[in-house]
């Protein structure tokens, strides 16, 4: 059978400007006209090109492949996809620059060794982010110098309980005995206070009448979620206190647990909140539907810490010298016991397949989720006599060896860099340590210590690396002379020098 002789396409009349063609779907319109056309399959491959140009030229100018003959009278806007596409670009340039810079082989071919080292970059970066490949951080550390210490940005008028940091590390958190909540910047240590609402106020966001006269402000634990835009409290009312963090405003009270919330923890690129509390529950909430979603019940005794490395696994630790780790869809936990004589006080992810914990003994356990025993225990990894200058502490001046307590070397924080090999820790004595894991669960290793005056009541590696962040508290004592010394209650950061890998860009 013969083809069927095909009619040429029309050339569409560039429209008037302000005019709009009738029958909106029409065949002289070149907008519908053009676009069918393009991906009809079979006999019409064979349109001429020529057509593009011309409903290009009916829309108000058209620019050529070169961009020699025109230019558009209005920029289209960047799409998503094309600034995703443009940052890739600009990525791949700047590996391919690197690793030509730093190819040292003249035997191969340069383009194809380069492109090889843009590829291992690449890969690597991708197994670390997807959490398949840990991090080397430990081994970039160097030694701190000699005016390196830490700095105290933000104080408090009593001891400091719980800090955070926000997922771009440019914004802290810290809040104290007495009730007050610092919002603070990293870099320049400008502070602005959260102001608690008035007892009005806090019942129409749906908190319980206190149990005494006056509600008590005391804070406990402090968490913020992962986009940054809020903030969750807890403390001896027994509530939850949801903040707005762009306004420092109160927005929400979540009630429900029948003790003092202890310990909070958002899930990772989630809404999802989780809150542990004396009373030995455990609650999931919402903040982004200000809602109630789960309670989960297992432990003995109050609980202490929790630390979330997703949305559906988290840790917590309780007195009953016991961590558990809940998986959250399966309703399921994992129970791992503490050594003998040992009881464990804090907890934190390395990843999602160890963790580490600390005990009042001052040991510090390696953990890993295929063994229900520590797999590494350092033993006395913050000693009250300090191995390099042998110094007992002083009180007035005056050595006395007698009032050195176990209590000194109580291990009250760890923390991890999650998805690293880097972790810290600090205890009663002041003393801060940084610490390497080694890889396949074989033991930690002591990199460098930080002294502090006070006792460490929280501790936070920012996610850069690049500092740590410790929450310090002291009672006043007597000073000579009888007279009151002030105490040091606040936030301390210390920077962490890193050497710079070949492909840091």
């Amino acid at each position: 059978m013969a083809p069927r002789p095909r009619k040429r396409a029309s050339r569409p009349t560039k429209p008037r400007a302000g005019s709009r063609r009738g029958g909106g779907g029409s065949d002289d319109d070149p907008f519908f006209e053009s676009e069918p056309k393009r991906r009809r399959g079979g006999g019409d491959e064979e349109i001429e090109s020529e057509n593009s140009d011309d409903d290009a030229m009916a829309f108000g100018g058209a620019v050529d492949e070169d961009g020699d003959e025109g230019v558009k009278e209005e920029e289209d806007e960047e799409t998503v996809g094309e600034k995703k596409m443009r940052m890739a670009k600009e990525l791949l340039k700047k590996l391919t620059d690197a690793s030509k810079r730093e190819e040292d082989d003249e035997d191969e071919d340069e383009e194809e060794a380069g492109g090889r080292r843009v590829a291992e970059i690449l890969q690597r970066r991708q197994l670390e982010e997807s959490g398949r490949k840990r991090w080397e951080l430990a081994a970039r550390v160097l030694p701190p110098e000699p005016q390196d210490g830490f700095k105290v940005i933000v104080k408090h008028r009593q001891p400091v309980t719980a800090v955070a940091l926000s997922k771009d590390n440019d914004k802290g958190f810290s809040a104290s005995k007495d009730g007050v909540i610092v919002h603070w910047d990293v870099e320049t240590g400008k502070s602005e206070k959260y102001l608690w609402p008035s007892e009005n106020v806090l019942i129409s966001h749906h908190a319980k009448p206190p149990l005494s006269a006056r509600r008590s402000k005391h804070v406990l634990a402090l968490a913020v979620s992962s986009d940054g835009r809020y903030l969750a409290s807890g403390g001896l009312d027994r509530h939850i206190h949801l903040w707005d963090v762009r306004s420092r405003e109160h927005i929400q009270a979540f009630s429900g647990h029948r003790g003092p919330v202890s310990c909070l923890a958002f899930g990772p690129d989630s809404s999802e909140l989780f809150s542990g509390s004396f009373d030995r529950s455990i609650m999931q909430w919402n903040a982004e539907d200000r809602t109630y979603m789960n309670c989960l019940y297992g432990h003995q005794n109050e609980i202490l810490t929790m630390d979330a490395f997703s949305k559906d696994r988290i840790l917590t630790v309780a007195r009953d010298r016991t961590m558990h780790l809940w998986k959250i869809p399966e309703e399921s936990q994992l129970v791992f016991r503490a050594p003998a004589a040992a009881s464990l006080e804090c907890c934190s992810f390395i990843d999602d397949k160890e963790f580490l914990s600390g005990s009042d003994d001052g040991s510090i356990e390696l953990w890993s989720i295929m063994r229900k025993k520590p797999t590494f225990i350092v033993r006395n990894a913050h000693p009250s006599l300090d191995s390099d200058d042998q110094e007992l502490p002083k009180e007035n001046g005056i050595h006395k060896p007698e009032n050195v307590s176990m209590a000194q070397s109580w291990v009250s924080a760890v923390t991890a860099r999650k998805g690293s090999d880097l972790a810290a820790s600090g205890a009663g004595n002041g003393l801060v340590r940084l610490w390497a894991i080694e890889p396949d669960s074989k033991g930690i290793r002591p990199l460098f210590k930080f002294k502090l005056d006070g006792f460490v009541n929280s501790l936070t590696i920012a996610k850069s690396g690049r500092f740590i962040v410790a929450g310090v508290g002291q009672e006043p004592r007597l000073g000579r002379w009888g007279r009151v010394r002030s105490a040091q209650n606040g936030v301390a950061i210390h920077p962490i020098r890193l050497k710079e890998e070949k492909d840091d860009l």
